[in-house]
């Protein structure tokens, strides 16, 4: 499918299963404390707190922790600021890299990530590099239910629905990014499992690697998720 990206099904299977749980409960504290600076606690007039409280809840996550979170981000508690930046670089291979960030020091952000883009064969560029080969779209998976791509296309007709494919049981639409929510609710009326929904940088024309090279990027873009204040990793890689 266009735009469609193999590291995006990795990186989605592996948050899924990923046992380092206190990682994503990071994360997610930090996003849900961002959400709910920009647009208030009540998640009912906070479209963007509410699919990431949704996301919490699929990964098990406390709700102390999510309220706690909360909190922190409309000034109840007192709470970390958090500045969110995108970056871009190459990667192995010339892979086109999108990096988003939520933190708390700029510098050393910036320094990690430099750091781990020189060691493996790759450069942090200039803001605007790369991102021109990528579209934002909205991006829903959700568990099909036996349902076809027919099926789901049927569902979501009145939509502004870009792509539709289903690997494994899991379907992945891709859509307007003003349509997000919207496609969100349509599948969980029908009574689909939402697996996630959330705007990602999508690769307009993404690139076919060899075995080989591809599982250099894909090592890059692992090392890429596992520094503290890295949220979400993009890549032109098919």
């Amino acid at each position: 499918m266009a735009g469609h990206s193999k590291w995006a099904n990795i990186k989605h299977r592996k948050a899924a299963q990923d046992s380092k749980r206190g990682k994503i409960f990071t994360k997610l504290n930090k996003e849900i404390t961002v959400a709910a600076k920009a647009g208030g606690g009540d998640p009912d007039g906070n479209p963007r707190l509410r699919l990431l409280l949704e996301k919490a809840r699929q990964v098990n996550m406390p709700s102390e922790n999510t309220t706690r979170a909360i909190k922190k981000g409309t000034g109840e508690l007192p709470g970390v600021s958090y500045e969110a930046h995108t970056y871009e670089g190459y990667g192995p291979a010339g892979s086109a890299v999108i990096v988003d960030v939520l933190t708390d020091n700029r510098n050393r952000c910036v320094a990690d990530l430099r750091q781990t883009f020189s060691r493996n064969g790759g450069n942090l560029a200039e803001g605007g590099a790369v991102s021109w080969m990528f579209n934002q779209l909205g991006v829903v998976r959700a568990k099909t239910n036996n349902l076809s791509e027919d099926d789901l296309l049927e569902t979501l007709i009145d939509f502004d629905v870009n792509d539709i494919s289903i690997d494994d049981g899991l379907a992945t639409i891709l859509c307007d990014k003003k349509e997000l929510e919207n496609v969100r609710k349509e599948l969980a009326d029908k009574g689909l499992q939402i697996e996630n929904a959330e705007l990602e940088w999508v690769a307009k024309d993404p690139i076919h690697l060899d075995e080989k090279e591809a599982e250099k990027v894909y090592n890059f873009l692992e090392l890429l998720e596992e520094i503290d204040d890295v949220q979400n990793v993009y890549c032109n890689l098919e």
